[in-house]
């Protein structure tokens, strides 16, 4: 059975457009030319435009350019798309027109369909749109949806994360292990000043994000078509960003220059930069996890990962540190999310930028796919973790590289010839120290003390610390 159809019509001429759609003759062209990769605008970008439409609604008639009842009317159906109600009537494909004019569109015919009754007409273009550029509207909704996303998603994930790694920190202060330099032994270390370097990494993080967040809350509507505000109120931007503030809590302004705001994306490329970071991040403390994981005979082994799930359709009892290796996948995601941004950041000429699609899906995505990562790695990999104590002390207690403490009492030299022997026979440092360096026992077992060592300062010389 063939689909119903109506006709529409826009400047081009007419159209059919399905007949239970909500979206108008733009929005189907939009459909037919670019039939590319199936993937749509983000929930958290549709979110966007519908409050930013009902904001510009609002502040149009408060400056008595469009009549109460069309503003009502707008409001409504705007906030009713901001809540999700109709993102089935979103089907642009994100590969469309680099100015995003085919999403703008399709939101402004959507809302228009909705808020039009019999006896109230609605107009996508002179009231929806009104004040409004698509290349305004577009970057706008960037900044907006991003802002938001950050601000609900992904830092109070962070934040989670951070705060389960500081209470397995705090739990295992006291728990010395083997540090390591290029992977090989080094220096002894806690586990809570292990895990102390990964919570301070996401701190640092979190305040770059922060700080790049105060960028992305200048909004550029306002500036109309190319940034000198044609058709627009003066007064209709800073309306419409007191009242994003009023609606979302967010502390969204008015930018100081239009013609920044609509021409480039450098706000939007910096704040990706920063999420690049804290994928850097996460990829590190990912891998720090899958070493200490790994064995559980033939590895480290110094932690078990909680086990989730069979690691192998063919070795049986296998497990795999399955979450970790999610999040480091995340990460390589989200930095080729942050190239293909800042491609598409210095893809401006003259006043607009033409790859926003582009820039609005890869920066909502690698929020989305951080937040919902950062839970998981918290939850169901370092909470949980348990800590091999009797393997972790077996392995100190044959660390050569302890003899690093005794270099102030025997210099390097003979340090090093102690710890070459150590290897070569596979004893413990201090039964062999105690035949190289004409020390006691007793001496080297104080000098020798791994948490002792952990404490840094200098051992073995009156008022050196670390006792």
């Amino acid at each position: 059975m063939s689909q119903q159809h109506r006709i529409e019509h826009d400047s081009m001429g007419e159209l059919k457009v399905p007949a239970d759609a909500l979206y108008g003759a733009q929005t189907q062209r939009a459909i037919q030319n670019f039939p590319i990769s199936g993937l749509r605008m983000p929930r958290a970008f549709i979110r966007a435009l519908g409050l930013i439409k009902s904001a510009g609604a609002a502040a149009n008639a408060e400056l008595g350019h469009l009549p109460k009842a069309v503003a009502k009317a707008v409001r409504a159906a705007s906030e009713r798309v901001a809540a999700g109600e109709f993102d089935a009537q979103f089907p642009i494909d994100i590969y469309q027109t680099g100015s995003g004019t085919s999403s703008n569109m399709n939101a402004n015919e959507v809302i228009a369909h909705l808020a039009s009754g019999a006896r109230l007409k609605v107009h996508p273009n002179d009231h929806v749109n009104m004040g409004q550029s698509s290349n305004d509207v577009i970057p706008t909704a960037i900044h907006v949806s991003a802002v938001l996303e950050t601000r609900e998603h992904l830092l109070p994930a962070l934040m989670h994360l951070r705060k389960t790694i500081d209470k397995r920190a705090k739990a295992l202060a006291k728990v010395v292990k083997t540090g390591r330099t290029h992977l090989m032994d080094a220096m002894p270390i806690t586990f809570g000043q292990e895990l102390s370097g990964w919570s301070a990494q996401l701190d640092s993080c979190a305040a770059r994000i922060r700080d790049a967040l105060q960028r992305m809350q200048r909004l550029p509507l306002g500036g109309s078509a190319v940034g000198t505000g044609i058709n627009a109120d003066p007064k209709f931007g800073p309306k419409v960003a007191a009242e994003l503030t009023r609606m979302t809590k967010a502390r969204f302004v008015c930018a100081d220059n239009y013609f920044e705001g609509i021409a480039a994306q450098d706000d939007a490329v910096e704040l990706s930069g920063q999420l690049k970071t804290l994928a850097c991040a996460l990829m590190k403390i990912s891998n720090d996890l899958r070493w200490m994981n790994s064995g559980p005979l033939a590895g480290l082994a110094e932690i078990e990962l909680p086990a989730l799930q069979p690691g192998s359709s063919i070795m049986p009892g296998k497990v795999n540190p399955v979450i970790p290796e999610a999040m480091t996948m995340v990460c390589a995601q989200v930095i080729g999310n942050d190239t293909a941004i800042t491609v598409g950041g210095q893809a401006g000429n003259f006043q607009l930028n033409v790859m926003l699609p582009l820039i609005a899906h890869n920066l909502l995505q690698s929020i989305h796919v951080l937040g919902n990562a950062m839970r998981v790695l918290a939850d169901d990999a370092i909470a949980g973790f348990t800590v091999n104590r009797a393997h972790i002390q077996q392995a100190l207690d044959k660390n050569p590289i302890l003899v690093t403490a005794l270099n102030p009492v025997i210099g390097y030299e003979k340090g090093a010839a102690t710890a070459k022997q150590a290897y070569k026979q596979k004893r413990p440092i201090l039964d062999v120290a105690v035949e190289t360096t004409g020390l006691t026992r007793s001496q080297l077992a104080k000098l020798l003390d791994p948490m002792a060592l952990t404490r840094g300062g200098i051992h073995g010389k009156p008022g050196g610390g670390g006792g």
